[in-house]
């Protein structure tokens, strides 16, 4: 072999046309951590929503149909990259126990949908949904089971495509009463049940809870833990088998030995930073929304089947999972004036990391095209949430009551002070921390899709 060995194959010796056979163990043990850092990225999007649905459980006491309402900015430090405008209600529904779910909503602005635990959406509530916001009954429906409903019952009927799935929504009224209303006229309940079924409104209460991925070996636990009663798409079976190799099987305990321990866990660390890089840095062709500046499309999905012309988008859905949890079609609007539009930078506009000890700022320009608001989010690298700071301030944006310039336009300001006379324009970062930002429209309205109005880059201050 006259090529030189990469890494730890390096140190392979090669007698005449084969490794010496006391080096074999170094080979295999190179093959099992390349499969779990490729492992890793496969599973990002079905871990992410298995440590959630453990939170529910573990930590709020909330069973398959009590919903979670999370309106506070604590009781959202936990969710990857939450805005912090809009409150979210959400349940993990496991249908091996519940049997057909029925979910009631109620008239108003709301947008939602359900989801499998690849985060792959499979029926719209709400806004853009078949109700269009006007109330209406649901029908979920477990793989494989056909519809109980009988004539005359009127439900809009979804086709689960997993075992467990994720039912969630966000009101868009911007008064809390009125939104509270949204949300205790929401019903989810087993077919069959509606006049005895009541259902739980769950609030996180302030207590500390963390949803996104966890790191070393207790990621490949919660996969385990996830894949004894989850489905898997005949396309991944190849993954499968990795898993396997990897010691998580169904029907079998998950007990890796020493060796096993060691790889897995290095395969983890590995895997995110690969992860971090697909990213934080993405290069996918066409992900620049202006090409003069650092704006990225948050969501390089083509669709929410993660599935695009002639392949299924592996980096792309692990892209998009690993910074952010929850795919729906109304985050990715083609529609003006409906849905939703997300926006991204990680970098200033030299091209740096976002620093948390640094003061810049960001020129919004007049008139931002959005139907209902627009913020900017800002969130922390490690965790890809809400920076837990005392101010407990993560957004700016137009439902905020704003120091505006003499043309229209807004300047946001972030870093570790507030500006004098610009407090009602800062959110705080923290030193020692890189940081990114979301820029969301909610109604993005033509400006937006046409790319006529532009946002500034994020600059250090002067």
């Amino acid at each position: 072999m006259d090529t030189p060995l990469p890494g730890r194959l390096g140190t392979v010796t090669i007698d005449r046309d084969l490794p010496l056979r006391q080096d074999l163990p170094i080979i295999f043990d190179e093959l099992d951590y390349q499969l779990a850092t490729q492992a890793y990225l496969w599973a990002l999007p079905i871990v992410s929503y298995a440590q959630w649905r453990a939170v529910h459980r573990d930590v709020f006491g909330a069973g398959s149909l009590d919903l979670v309402h999370y309106v506070s900015y604590r009781d959202r430090l936990g969710i990857i990259t939450a805005n912090a405008t809009t409150p979210y209600i959400l349940t993990f529904i496991d249908l091996a126990e519940t049997g057909p779910v029925v979910i009631e909503l109620p008239a108003g602005p709301i947008a939602g949908g359900v989801s499998d635990f690849w985060q792959v959406e499979f029926g719209m509530m709400g806004e853009l949904g078949p109700d269009q916001s006007q109330g209406g009954a649901y029908l979920v429906l477990p793989p494989g089971v056909p519809s109980p409903a009988v004539e005359g019952e009127a439900f809009h009927e979804l086709k689960a495509t997993g075992t467990h799935v994720m039912f969630g929504f966000r009101t868009l009224d911007g008064d809390p009463e009125r939104a509270a209303e949204l949300v205790h006229g929401v019903r989810v309940y087993p077919y069959g049940e509606a006049d005895t079924a009541v259902t739980r409104v769950v609030s996180p209460a302030d207590r500390p809870w963390s949803g996104d991925q966890p790191r070393g070996l207790a990621y490949w636990e919660r996969l385990h833990e996830i894949y004894q009663s989850e489905i898997v798409d005949e396309r991944d079976r190849f993954y499968l088998a990795m898993l396997r190799q990897l010691g998580i099987e169904k029907g079998r305990p998950f007990a890796p030995d020493q060796r096993l321990a060691r790889i897995l866990t290095a395969g983890a660390a590995a895997g995110e930073l690969m992860a971090q890089a697909n990213t934080f840095a993405k290069r996918f062709p066409g992900v620049r929304y202006w090409p003069d500046r650092h704006w990225d499309f948050t969501i390089v999905l083509d669709n929410s089947t993660q599935r695009a012309d002639g392949y299924d988008e592996l980096l792309e859905r692990a892209s998009y999972f690993y910074e952010a949890v929850s795919f729906s079609s109304a985050m990715k609007s083609q529609t003006p004036g409906k849905g939703q539009a997300y926006l991204a930078t990680y970098a200033d506009v030299g091209g740096d990391w976002l620093d948390g000890g640094v003061n810049y700022t960001l020129h919004i320009p007049a008139g931002p095209p959005a139907r209902l608001f627009w913020s900017v989010t800002v969130y922390d690298v490690e965790t890809r949430c809400l920076m837990d700071t005392e101010w407990e301030r993560g957004d700016r944006g137009s439902r905020d009551d704003l120091v505006r310039e003499p043309d229209g336009s807004v300047v946001v300001h972030f870093g570790p002070r507030p500006p004098a006379g610009r407090e009602a324009n800062w959110i705080p970062t923290l030193p020692g921390r890189h940081w990114f930002a979301y820029f969301r429209l909610y109604g993005p309205e033509q400006a937006y899709f046409d790319r006529d109005w532009q946002l500034g880059d994020i600059t250090p201050a002067i």
